[in-house]
């Protein structure tokens, strides 16, 4: 913690010379490696993520105006001030201040409340921005958790993460709620396995003998900013409707693919089957969809696509439903194989993660050239498991590596991917480090 305290101190100077006063308190929010599960906690499905050291931190000092005051302590972000009682977000553009309006607004209308006082918010950060370690979700939480301690209210840990999980929606992204969840149910010393409807977290003790270290590929994917990313929560809710229809289900209603498995009650290996057999792996298009489900263009566009993917013409259902069904798959067996710890457990579990990755690349197409490079080298210089982690499109890289390794793999990989001959990546988006389950949010009364 003593690193943690120097910037609680630094914090209170700058807001100091920012305001002219000084915090009431302070707010931190961890970001988070997903080490398992990707892209499936939106489709309902359990996902395996620790909190890791770097967060959000928020400096506050509630104020008797009806305004709000943000202020970050990183030159790039630039001041933000609205009426407290007026809040707006617009959706098409990711600014900053807007994820803090996020979790401000959520807590807001939880509880009903037109009138919200002011207050000054001095935030600072050390996750690296759209490197899929949630930046932008760690700041919702600390701002949803800033919004309820200046209203002097309570709610549990899994209430604050529901809230923060449904209010980043109005950014304009379909998470899952993953990111929200980790934030605020982590402990130190243990992953946890996330599930949903209704949320809990159960520990998920990891091998003594490895570790896991993130490496930042350099090439930045902002989620909002992007289609990419709702384009695949549609695929798999389209999915999720033929699959329903073609096991002569209710359809209508069905939004994700694990309510079919639920319907059905069958096992993941049979919804694999089943996938294999209902959907085929060329491309389909809005007609073909709408001819599946028996209803017209217009109600397909009006009833079932969210507004940024209207306009798109070709839907890979039969690639994103394989990915998701298999990677539920993954997280069970991981948790399995910590639990039941086997000699050669690090090497089982790495191998779950290359196979995670694989279906990342080539069923769900969320990777890219610099990422697919990047675990190509983890692996070659030790790591059991490589695997992008975060959406995908850009952000990190996550690796398990034999405890012993890990000084000569920091360098080899350093070596490798960083110190590029043509000198493309700057020195502070360099981000390679061995990283262990840190705790969730939290309120600090002074520093």
């Amino acid at each position: 913690m003593p690193v943690l305290y120097d910037r609680l101190l630094k914090l209170k100077e700058m807001f100091n010379s920012k305001f002219g006063s000084i915090p009431k308190f302070y707010v931190r929010a961890p970001g988070r490696v997903n080490i398992i599960g990707e892209h499936i906690d939106y489709c309902g499905y359990s996902v395996l993520p620790m909190a890791i050291e770097q967060d959000v931190l928020i400096a506050v000092e509630p104020v008797k105006t009806y305004t709000l005051q943000l202020a970050n302590t990183n030159p790039l972000y630039p001041d933000f001030s609205t009426s407290a009682n007026n809040i707006q977000i617009d959706k098409t553009k990711a600014l900053w201040h807007n994820y803090f309006l996020c979790g401000l607004k959520g807590i807001q209308e939880h509880f009903g409340l037109s009138n919200l006082t002011g207050m000054n918010c001095l935030v600072d950060g050390n996750i690296p921005p759209s490197s899929g370690l949630s930046s932008s979700s760690a700041l919702v939480c600390c701002a949803g958790l800033v919004t309820l301690t200046v209203l002097g209210r309570n709610l549990s840990k899994v209430e604050l993460a529901e809230i923060c999980a449904k209010s980043e929606r109005y950014i304009g992204t379909e998470g899952g709620g993953m990111d929200q969840s980790i934030s605020f149910l982590a402990e130190e010393g243990t992953a946890k396995l996330i599930e949903f409807s209704p949320l809990r977290a159960t520990d998920v003790k990891l091998p003594s003998g490895a570790v896991f270290v993130i490496a930042n590929s350099c090439v930045e994917m902002n989620k909002a900013a992007t289609s990419h990313f709702n384009i695949r929560v549609m695929e798999c809710r389209l999915a999720a409707k033929l699959l329903a229809k073609y096991k002569n289900l209710q359809w209508d209603n069905v939004l994700r693919l694990e309510e079919v498995q639920a319907k059905l009650g069958i096992s993941l290996e049979e919804m694999l089957l089943v996938t294999e057999d209902a959907l085929h792996p060329e491309p389909y298009n809005p007609e073909e969809i709408c001819r599946c489900l028996g209803i017209s263009l217009e109600e397909l566009r009006t009833q079932i696509l969210s507004p940024n993917t209207q306009g798109v013409l070709i839907f890979k259902l039969y690639q994103r439903a394989k990915h998701v069904y298999s990677e539920a798959a993954r997280v069970l067996q991981f948790k399995k194989i910590c639990e039941e710890a086997p000699e050669n457990m690090v090497q089982l579990l790495g191998e779950l993660m290359n196979q995670s990755h694989m279906s990342c690349q080539d069923m769900y197409e969320c990777s890219c050239p610099e990422l697919d490079q990047l675990v190509d080298i983890c692996r070659k210089f030790g790591a059991q498991g490589s695997r992008l982690t975060g959406a995908g499109w850009g952000g990190c890289t996550v690796s398990i590596v034999p405890a012993d390794k890990l000084p000569s793999f920091l360098a080899n990989v350093h070596k490798a991917y960083y110190q590029r001959s043509d000198g493309s990546l700057a020195p502070e988006k360099q981000s390679l480090f061995a990283t262990k389950p840190g705790g969730g949010a939290l309120v600090f009364l002074e520093a």
